[in-house]
């Protein structure tokens, strides 16, 4: 499936027709959340709004595997997952994705694979099209609640630039280990390394 981001209608036509038939109908709804989402961000910020469109497509494109065959595609196909992310099934997805985009969608750009691998646990020096994807999958407007989506938003609107990303992602991330840890969840190392460094940035401006 050769397929770009440079807006092309038949190229969004026939990646819907793919995710329909191979994500459940409130994934799919989801994803397009995603999508809208990605392009409202990416024009605050200054980046390609149909390249994050584009990511935003295809971040959930293999979230809908079983956690055997998600397993098995990660021991068969992807190299560079540590040990430390696989304590939790629900973050499989992520790095298998990015091997879907590769292999089924042929991408070979940069930022939408790696966003499309870090957009759930996130990375320490995260790029901004990273973490508009990240961002746009918490807050888009179909299946997430109002309420957190427009505390988000006003934090980006009120802090301008990447110091509002920052502030965004750092609430993320807070409620996060908040959550994982009312459930008593494992926490993965990431999460706690990129709050540590997200803390640093948001607090001394750290670089």
């Amino acid at each position: 499936m050769n397929i770009d981001y440079t807006g092309n209608p038949k190229n969004r036509e026939e990646i819907l027709k793919w995710l329909k038939e191979h994500l459940s109908e409130e994934r799919y709804i989801h994803t397009l959340g995603v999508e809208e989402c990605a392009k409202e961000l990416a024009r605050m910020y200054g980046i390609n709004p149909d390249k994050a469109a584009f990511a935003g497509l295809l971040h959930d494109c293999a979230k809908c595997l079983s956690n055997d065959e998600l397993s098995d595609i990660l021991k068969t196909k992807v190299n560079d997952v540590k040990e430390d992310e696989l304590l939790n099934y629900k973050t499989f997805h992520a790095p298998v994705g990015e091997c879907f985009a590769k292999e089924i969608f042929k991408v070979s750009d940069a930022d939408i694979l790696s966003s499309i691998r870090f957009h759930t646990l996130g990375r320490v020096g995260m790029s901004t099209f990273e973490k508009i994807i990240f961002l746009a999958d918490k807050i888009e407007a179909r299946t997430r609640e109002p309420e957190y989506r427009e505390k988000i938003l006003n934090i980006l609107n009120e802090n301008k630039g990447e110091k509002g990303l920052d502030m965004a992602l750092f609430v993320c991330f807070k409620e996060t280990i908040k959550s994982l840890v009312k459930r008593e969840l494992a926490i993965c190392p990431v999460t706690i390394d990129v709050y540590n460094w997200l803390l640093r940035r948001v607090k001394n401006g750290e670089k």
